[in-house]
């Protein structure tokens, strides 16, 4: 294990620094660059990947700066800014996720409820800080420096990369949003003046009330989507974890920053990236979800695209029309093995040929019942037929 030698460097240049950026008392501090030097010496001390680096006193100068550099700028926007630029900071990221999906709120209600989830946070960042820096379980930021330190740990600590399954992360405070959002009672849509009418209606049944029809129609449509949403996030996962197993981290982050719908200024600014660089990364992000989508996983995306073979892909009678008479008779022949359910070891044996030409043509056969499929929703071509 490698070992940090340079505390009382870091330590010193922490404290010069602080000096001449605030003016906070001299053991106000000594106190916060004591915890910062603290800090960043825990983390290389426990990082694998800085041991392996060979390279440990850098790393524990460069966390130690960065940092510094945090605490200083939440120090420079003083006790009012500060916080409302924390808030902001951390609102923004969790915008897209504090809503639970059936609720139809409006913008002022979801700020109402992002203040609600970041009152707790800020609760947790504070205890969590008092463990971690080893403070008192009193402890509270009493001068505009300890103020700076605590929010510049609060915005860290939000947006700590969490583990999960298959290898995926999701920063801290986007989980916890998610968390809250589940825990919030679902909202449902009942006309209540109807209601109170229907106790005194001719109706002899309580099933022939039109407000409990409704609410069971909606109950009946929420089941439907929690389906959709399910086989959705289903997909979302299988490709996510399709992009890490093909080296495709770039792809796999650019997705997520899509599913946020960020625009396209947004994204190029996350990734640091130049137009033609985000360009390029985009093609290369289609290339991979076509593989995807009719290769590698393409019973699961049809089905969520409600066009799986038992559908005929999708296509209305005359695309599909249109589509038997594009393809040839071999490829006919590879589609009615695949109607009847065979394999792709079994039908190449019946077709007497390897298991990766079949594939290849299923892929063909597939890209061209999506490109007849989206010629109709575009527009294009939709005239004659009708």
């Amino acid at each position: 294990m490698g070992e940090i030698c340079q505390n009382a460097t870091i330590f010193q240049r922490l404290l010069r620094e602080l000096n001449q950026s605030t003016r906070a008392s001299e053991q106000n501090c000594r106190d916060v660059a004591e915890r910062i030097t603290e800090e960043a010496t825990r983390i290389c001390t426990e990082s694998k990947r800085i041991q392996d680096s060979g390279d440990i006193e850098t790393w524990a100068m460069t966390l130690a700066q960065h940092r510094l550099q945090q605490c200083i700028q939440y120090y420079k926007l003083g006790s009012k800014q500060g916080p409302l630029e924390l808030h902001s900071t951390l609102s923004a990221i969790v915008y897209r996720y504090i809503t639970p999906p059936q609720v139809q709120s409006s913008y002022q209600a979801r700020l109402e409820l992002i203040k609600d989830f970041l009152q707790a946070f800020y609760l947790e960042t504070l205890n969590a800080f008092r463990k971690e820096a080893q403070l008192a379980a009193t402890y509270r930021p009493r001068t505009l420096l300890e103020l700076a330190e605590y929010m510049a740990f609060t915005e860290r600590y939000g947006k700590r990369r969490i583990p999960l399954a298959r290898g995926r992360s999701q920063q801290l405070i986007i989980l916890r949003a998610q968390t809250f959002s589940q825990q919030q009672p679902k909202e449902s849509f009942v006309d209540l003046e109807q209601a109170a009418e229907g106790s005194g209606s001719e109706s002899d049944t309580t099933w022939n009330d039109s407000s409990l029809q409704q609410v069971r129609a909606a109950m009946v449509t929420e089941s439907n989507e929690s389906e959709s949403d399910s086989l959705r996030q289903t997909v979302v996962e299988e490709l996510m974890a399709y992009l890490e197993e093909h080296k495709q981290q770039d792809c796999a982050d650019y997705f997520a920053l899509r599913l946020q719908d960020l625009p396209t200024r947004e994204i190029e600014e996350i990734l640091g990236l130049t137009s033609r660089q985000r360009d390029y990364l985009q093609q290369r992000f289609k290339y991979h979800l076509l593989r995807f989508a009719l290769g590698h996983r393409w019973e699961l995306v049809h089905q969520w695209l409600e066009a799986d073979l038992e559908r005929d892909l999708g296509l209305l009678p005359h695309q599909w029309q249109e589509f038997l008479t594009q393809i040839g008779s071999e490829q006919e022949s590879l589609l009615k093995l695949k109607q009847q359910g065979l394999s792709d070891a079994e039908i190449a044996k019946s077709l007497n040929c390897k298991e990766a030409q079949i594939q290849k043509r299923w892929f063909k056969l597939l890209e061209l019942a999506w490109e007849i499929r989206n010629r109709s929703v575009s527009g294009a071509g939709a005239s004659s037929d009708e």
